[in-house]
């Protein structure tokens, strides 16, 4: 009964989802460059918000869809840890208050562009599943189609920032994550949940720096 619910919710959700952000203002970078910093960072801030929103339904549903009830207790387990741990990015309140307005962006665009490829892998291996809703293989190609934006975004936001030339557009280290298509099937939902779970938690922590750097700039000394 609980399975029937969450997909009957799931199709009324189908055919609503192209109405869901109908009156949000898209991130589009072709004016990126002409309008200022500060509307700039209040459209990317917007667009991480919705990003982190869409990232929480989306793991909800495919816990409720796939995840047997203990695998859901171990998905903060050390086995599990998201692939974004060993990037370096401040984790702490105290590094995060201490770093400059720079490093909160160069901490974004890390952490946007570690993301873009293992959601297109999601995107692959979601269509393993027997009974996959669409609603969350659309939320899911959502995600990856808005991530590339931010990153834009981000990229145009750096330059005004720091008044220099279009940075690099890509991740230049060692690539951090590593496909796997040979997996059985619990082994997949194990990697797939935790991907899920992990980039939740990054989607959180992207909005999270935005909004500090616009504090930063509307009101300094009173950011926490």
């Amino acid at each position: 009964m609980h399975r029937r619910t969450v997909v009957q919710r799931g199709a009324w959700a189908v055919l609503l989802w192209p109405f869901l952000f109908t009156k949000c203002i898209p991130l589009d970078c072709q004016d990126c460059p002409s309008i200022s910093q500060e509307k700039l960072l209040d459209r990317v801030i917007q667009h991480a918000e919705l990003i982190y929103r869409v990232s929480e339904e989306s793991c909800t549903l495919f816990e409720e869809m796939f995840v047997p009830f203990p695998l859901r207790l171990q998905r903060n387990q050390a086995g599990y840890a998201c692939i974004t741990k060993a990037l370096p990015i401040p984790s702490s309140k105290s590094e995060i208050q201490q770093i400059s307005d720079q490093w909160l962006l160069q901490s974004v665009l890390l952490l946007v562009q570690s993301w873009i490829e293992p959601l297109v892998y999601l995107q692959t291996t979601l269509d393993r599943y027997d009974d996959a809703p669409e609603l969350l293989l659309n939320k899911t190609k959502w995600l990856s189609g808005k991530l590339l934006s931010l990153e834009q975004g981000v990229l145009v936001l750096i330059t005004k920032v720091l008044n220099e030339g279009m940075v690099s557009t890509s991740y230049t280290e060692q690539a951090i994550f590593q496909y796997d298509m040979q997996l059985d099937m619990l082994e997949s939902i194990i990697k797939d949940y935790t991907l899920f779970n992990c980039f939740k938690k990054d989607a959180h922590k992207i909005e999270t720096f935005l909004k500090l750097l616009k504090c930063r700039q509307t009101d300094k000394y009173n950011c926490a």
